[in-house]
């Protein structure tokens, strides 16, 4: 979150007059930069017009649009539509699904930034720089830890054996030394009924303009092929794709970074 940024405190020592102007002159440089540098990093971007952010109490809310935003998803569903749940109703498996994303969603929301436009229309999961719902408390608090016990054999080898360690290996390839310094877009998606009205890109616009001024990278997995021109237009763009090769067919997901933008410089990539 933002910070408050203390007085920067400038000495001008002088020995000599001549030297003395000049070390002046390199200690308000050094100080000017710091300050600016600082203020780059710490500055807090308002919150866009329509976006606000996500209580622990709608939880539900929020994990219901994206169930129903990415009903039909392939990756999704990867964890669900297993040989070993062929015997499962419709119901059972939505209710999975629904599972699933309530449990996201509330890890999220303990450790990340969810956001969401109008009554729950759009919703967007972001892990901020340096941060991961990883640890234990965050595990039993989200629900992620009923996974191990919800998913099926099969359904447990795809997401802790394949998923997991994919999307670590292939955002840490992509990103490299950046990879604990970027924002990371773990889902966003909309109701059927509310597309086409820019709720995306408030959503997302949110988020990369506070980027901007911290000079960092924005990264994401698009497991729509009709997605990544959409992403393209806010600045992401393609750096490879990868597959899950567990089921019947690949299930391809197209890494995209977005490289900051320099504020100051008029739009330039940093």
């Amino acid at each position: 979150m933002a910070k408050i940024i203390g007085p920067v405190t400038i000495n001008l020592t002088q020995s000599t007059p001549v030297l003395g102007r000049s070390k002046a002159r390199l200690d308000l440089a050094s100080a000017t930069f710091k300050a600016r540098k600082q203020l780059r990093l710490t500055t807090e971007v308002p919150i866009a017009s329509g976006v606000r952010v996500v209580k622990t109490s709608e939880y539900k809310e929020a994990a219901a649009c994206l169930a129903e935003a990415f009903a039909e998803d392939e990756v999704a569903r990867y964890f669900i539509d297993v040989p070993d749940l062929e015997h499962w109703s419709d119901q059972e498996k939505w209710d999975l699904h629904v599972d699933i994303l309530e449990y996201t969603t509330y890890a999220h929301i303990l450790k990340g930034l969810v956001t969401t436009v109008g009554n729950f229309e759009s919703v967007a999961l972001w892990m901020p720089p340096g941060q991961n719902m990883d640890d234990l408390w965050t595990m039993i608090r989200s629900g992620m830890w009923r996974l191990n016990y919800r998913l099926s054999k099969e359904g447990k080898r795809r997401f802790f054996d394949e998923f997991l360690p994919l999307l670590h290996d292939a955002k840490h390839a992509a990103l490299g030394d950046r990879d604990d310094d970027s924002w990371y877009l773990v889902y966003i998606g909309t109701r059927p009924g509310a597309r086409g009205k820019g709720h995306c890109r408030k959503l997302i616009e949110h988020v990369t303009r506070q980027a901007d001024w911290e000079g960092r990278p924005c990264y994401l997995e698009s497991s729509n092929a009709a997605n990544p021109p959409i992403y393209r237009k806010f600045g992401f763009q393609a750096r490879r794709t990868i597959h899950l090769q567990r089921g019947e067919r690949n299930v391809e997901l197209d890494l995209m970074v977005r490289e900051p933008v320099d504020v100051e410089k008029g739009g330039k990539d940093i």
